[in-house]
């Protein structure tokens, strides 16, 4: 994970991902190292929330990037799919189109669609 996405994953956010798919993989393992504040930090303002929470005992199993576009220079799609275990053990799927903007030379997640 360090070599992937852990150098994004700071407390000071020194080195921004590069593009949305870095972003976006960072903030899997994000999820799955239970960061919150990295979370919050790349969540775009217009549509961070003011707390976050995540569910007890769940257990990450993978991410599939799918598809990545640009939809112009200071935006993206990607399209994945994160495997997950919830605290009972049951399996999960969740398949996800996430948008992304570039502000100041950062990338930050706006928000995604469910499918």
């Amino acid at each position: 994970m360090a070599q992937c996405c852990g150098r994004f994953i700071t407390p000071d956010l020194a080195t921004p991902a590069p593009d949305a798919q870095s972003l976006m993989r960072s903030r899997y393992t994000a999820y799955v190292l239970r960061q919150l504040p990295y979370l919050l930090a790349t969540w775009h303002a217009s549509t961070r929330p003011e707390a976050l929470s995540l569910e007890p005992g769940v257990k990450w199993l993978g991410l599939e990037v799918r598809q990545h576009s640009l939809q112009g220079d200071d935006s993206a799609e990607v399209e994945f799919v994160a495997r997950h275990r919830d605290g009972s053990g049951r399996a999960h799927r969740l398949r996800e189109r996430s948008r992304f903007v570039r502000e100041r030379g950062r990338w930050f997640y706006v928000d995604g669609k469910f499918d």
